[in-house]
């Protein structure tokens, strides 16, 4: 199949969506399948294969470190129409979205979506007080699953919330897999984590409690640093360290220095998506409040790295994150303390998390996810076009454009 993948969110962008993109693009190239994307223009954009089409965008008034591409490009429409794609992609619900569905509408080809964020859990950024934002956010996403012929959920919770926002259309859970080399232990040595720790002035023989994403309000990252000060009452040389960046940093900080952890509290900043198995090596024990993921890619890149998880009991995890098997489940500031301790002060206990943790991730292979998502497209193409008993044929490989060297948004 000739497949074309749009999304607002894209390498050098460092999260969960374009981990999930990036796996499943090379993944159907492995399939056989010719993989194009369609994306927006980043600032920081270096050595896009041949194969990734840039739109212009502008920042996002709301998130500065987001941007929003334009809708629609009579170039670029005119260079999906020569790759005569058999299927699109959707990954956002917005700009190139939207355009996503444009272009199989004009191609007379199916569109499947891929649900990857619960927005109304996301309505603070651009708007304050106002009740009726997530329910806006309900109705859009409705509105938007509704108009696409198939939706991939990452998890039940996700299918769940939106079967009950009405969505009609066929829904499948796949699992976003995970290539897990670069998260395993064994493929590090002892200096470079020790080198590591005296980038960010740790002690080698301090314990880690880490933290990996996006630092945002919807992260809940400041219940980790309310039980700070309960944990380093009992263990006073832990370190909370932080990997990533985002809009709360400041208020974070100040939040550490307020309950007088902030020596015990390390913002890493952002990081380069090729060096995050190793920041991962960093841990002994990974640790999350947030409520607001879709499937949580970091605990299962966590698990990878032989880290037991402690995750703020939620929907999304049930059944993949196991109290007392591969980690430990909180629900308040004073459990999370309690667990955070008992996984550190006891080593056999934690290597017993460790080990359990590793055999839970070998359902998210991505070599699964790949299986998984390439049969539910070819039953969304059987629908689509009429017959269950004749399948697009894989076409030649050949490259429809050439490469913008100057990356020149259009």
């Amino acid at each position: 199949m000739n497949i074309g993948i749009f999304s607002d969110t894209y390498s050098p962008q460092v999260n969960g969506v374009v981990s999930s993109i990036l796996t499943l693009e090379k993944k159907l190239r492995e399939q056989g399948h010719n993989v194009y994307v369609f994306t927006i223009s980043h600032p920081q954009a270096e050595h896009d294969s041949p194969y990734v089409y840039r739109m212009a965008s502008v920042p996002f008034i709301f998130l500065k470190d987001h941007r929003v591409g334009i809708m629609y490009s009579n170039k670029a429409v005119h260079k999906i129409k020569r790759l005569k794609l058999d299927l699109i992609l959707s990954q956002t619900e917005f700009s190139m979205g939207i355009f996503a569905r444009m272009m199989a509408k004009r191609l007379e080809i199916p569109i499947i979506h891929t649900y990857h964020t619960v927005y109304e859990d996301y309505m603070h950024y651009v708007s304050k007080g106002i009740e009726l934002s997530p329910r806006i956010a309900r109705k859009y996403s409705k509105s938007f699953c509704n108009h696409v012929d198939g939706v991939v959920a990452p998890t039940k919770k996700t299918e769940k919330l939106l079967k009950s926002y009405g969505v009609q259309k066929p829904i499948r859970i796949i699992p976003t897999g995970i290539d897990f080399t670069p998260f395993k232990p064994e493929h590090y040595i002892p200096s470079e984590v020790a080198h590591l720790k005296e980038v960010f002035h740790i002690p080698l023989e301090d314990p880690i409690i880490l933290f990996v994403g996006r630092v945002a309000k919807e992260k809940s990252i400041d219940v980790l640093i309310k039980a700070m000060p309960m944990v380093l009452e009992k263990i006073p040389n832990a370190k909370l360290v932080i990997v990533g960046d985002g809009p709360s940093r400041l208020e974070l900080e100040e939040l550490a220095k307020n309950l007088d952890v902030r020596d015990s509290v390390i913002f890493t900043g952002m990081q380069p998506w090729n060096t995050i198995g190793r920041m991962y090596q960093l841990g002994d024990v990974f640790v999350s409040a947030s409520v607001t993921e879709t499937q949580g890619l970091t605990f299962a890149e966590a698990m990878a790295a032989a880290l037991p998880v402690v995750a703020m009991e939620d929907e999304s995890i049930a059944g993949f994150v196991r109290d007392g098997y591969n980690g430990r489940l909180f629900h308040n500031v004073e459990e999370l303390a309690a667990a955070l301790y008992e996984v550190l002060s006891d080593s056999s206990y934690r290597k017993q998390l460790s080990e359990n943790a590793i055999h839970s991730i070998r359902p998210l292979s991505a070599e699964t996810f790949g299986l998984n998502a390439e049969a539910f497209y070819e039953e969304i193409l059987q629908v689509y076009h009429g017959t269950h008993n004749k399948l697009p044929t894989k076409k030649a490989f050949s490259l429809p454009f050439k490469k913008n060297k100057k990356k020149t948004p259009s």
